[in-house]
Order: C-alpha cells, then structure tokens, then sequence
C-alpha cells in the first residue's frame, strides 16, 4: 500500500517538469511576437532559431512526462 502511494507521488512530482517546460515555451513565443513587432525585418533571421528553442523545450516536457510513466508502470 505502502509503496503505491509513493509511485503516485513520485509520478505526480515528476510532471512538474512539465509545468516549468510551458512556461518556457510561453516565454520563447511572447519574446519571438514582441521581437518581430519591434523589427519585422528580422522574422527570416530568427525564425529557425525560435524553432530549435520551441522543440528543446518541448523535449522537457517529454522527458518528464516519461520519467513520470516509467514511475508509474516501471
């Protein structure tokens, strides 16, 4: 009994990750719109790195979201 309720918290604080990991993906959208506001010029420069900062860290969010499952059904 003991040891489920320690896999279902040690899952639940595994997906905190994932909390972190959409407030970073918020921050990289909100600074790529207000940079392209300030100078729409440069949305060709930026626009594969805005990419490569969205999918690490979305990685984040899957990492912990498999840390999490592998608490639980591992």
């Amino acid at each position: 009994m003991e040891a489920e309720a320690a896999r279902l918290i040690g899952a639940g604080l595994a997906t905190i990750g994932m909390i972190g990991a959409g407030i970073g993906v918020g921050n990289v959208w909100a600074n790529y719109f207000s940079a392209i506001a300030r100078n729409p010029a440069a949305k060709d420069e930026i626009g594969a790195s805005i990419w490569i900062g969205f999918a690490v860290t979305e990685a984040i969010a899957l990492f912990s979201l498999l840390v999490a499952l592998m608490v639980l059904f591992g």
